[in-house]
């Protein structure tokens, strides 16, 4: 079975993929939790600086969230469950759908193919994870309400202009610019890059009740996943005083 998520190397430059083309690369459960980790990974390896998003095919960066395997969210998308202050592109073609809209709201910088088509139809099918009311934060306010409460498609151009992107590229050529950026930051001063991401995310972008919800549950999972946790559970089980370390 192919994995859901590929990692390839080009320099200090990580691209990441999501391998369910025959799906639209639609998010399950599973693509959240390998994106998760593979991200945690990247992070910790200090020979990679620059990490860029994409979707297998052309016809879809992603059509959202698997509803026949709902993930959680919040563990893929940049700054929530996808912790690093290393810089996140998003590299994007055809359908661009729900939650992964989101992934691409939080993404630092996105590069879109000329075929892109922006969605978020959540208030069509009845059900939201609220985060996408950042959007409002990052784009102008109407645009953004108009995309929210509409559900109106958004073709490259446009998303471009109103500022969701940072460039529009011919069709199969938007991984390769995203790099390309890659590479030019690079070459840049890891710790200003860092220190700058760190602001912008923490002190100077508004947060909605949803991201800082997907904050707290990246904070707690992290103390059930800790040392310190799963000693609390064997000693519990064992009748025991736990010891714990502070890790």
């Amino acid at each position: 079975m192919a994995d859901v998520v590929t990692v390839t190397r080009d320099g200090a430059v990580s691209i990441f993929t999501i391998n369910r083309p025959e799906k639209g690369n639609a998010i399950s459960r599973q693509v959240a939790l390998d994106l998760q980790e593979r991200f945690a990974e990247f992070d910790a390896d200090d020979s990679q600086l620059v990490a860029v998003i994409t979707g297998a095919g052309e016809k879809a960066f992603s059509v959202g969230a698997d509803v026949t395997d709902l993930p959680e969210l919040w563990r893929c998308v940049p700054t929530l469950g996808v912790q690093t202050e290393k810089p996140v592109i998003a590299a994007t073609s055809g359908w661009c759908v729900g939650g992964a809209m989101v992934v691409v709201m939080m993404a630092d910088l996105a590069i879109a193919s000329e075929t892109t088509r922006f969605s978020y139809p959540e208030a069509k099918l009845g059900f939201t994870g609220g985060i996408i009311s950042g959007l409002p934060a990052r784009i102008p306010h109407k645009i953004a309400m108009e995309i929210i409460m509409m559900c109106r498609p958004m073709e490259a151009q446009r998303a471009y202009e109103v500022g969701l992107v940072n460039k529009v590229v011919p069709a199969g050529k938007h991984v390769e610019e995203a790099v390309a950026w890659g590479h030019e930051l690079a070459g840049f001063a890891p710790l200003v890059l860092k220190t700058i991401k760190r602001f912008v995310t923490q002190q100077v972008l508004p947060r909605g009740p949803s991201e800082l919800m997907a904050r707290a549950m990246v904070d707690l999972q992290r103390v059930r996943d800790s040392e310190d946790g799963q000693e609390g559970a064997r000693a519990f089980k064992e009748k025991r005083t736990p010891k714990f370390k502070g890790r």
